[in-house]
């Protein structure tokens, strides 16, 4: 019984680690590519313009949507755009109420 139970310590591990690691790897996606898209948040009168901005649940749909229409899966994140991230850094918050009408920008972040 003791030789037996040798070499299952051995051959066990040696099948369920290498398991493992497969399987981990077949979950996470190899070189996903990711995209953040910087969107005008235009007032749409059903608040979804507040859902983007505020990077809330009922924004997802929407994300999602903006995402898929560019040719990617879905989104993983969205949020109120800073104004540094608007043009390179070279925006602010004056500058954008002032040429652009006073409108807020959402940044969507789409995966591949």
């Amino acid at each position: 019984m003791r030789k037996l139970i040798a070499p299952l310590a051995i051959v066990v591990p040696a099948i369920v680690v290498p398991a493992i690691v497969v399987l981990i790897g077949l979950a996470l996606p190899a070189g996903a590519e990711t995209k953040i898209f910087i969107v005008e948040n235009q007032p749409d009168g059903y608040g979804i313009d507040q859902c983007l901005a505020s990077g809330a649940n009922c924004g997802k749909p929407m994300a999602s949507a903006y995402c898929q229409s560019r040719k990617y899966g879905q989104a993983l994140s969205f949020r109120k755009a800073e104004p540094d991230e608007i043009a390179g850094g070279g925006a602010s918050a004056d500058a954008t109420c002032h040429t652009r009408g006073c409108v807020d920008f959402v940044a969507i972040e789409c995966i591949r």
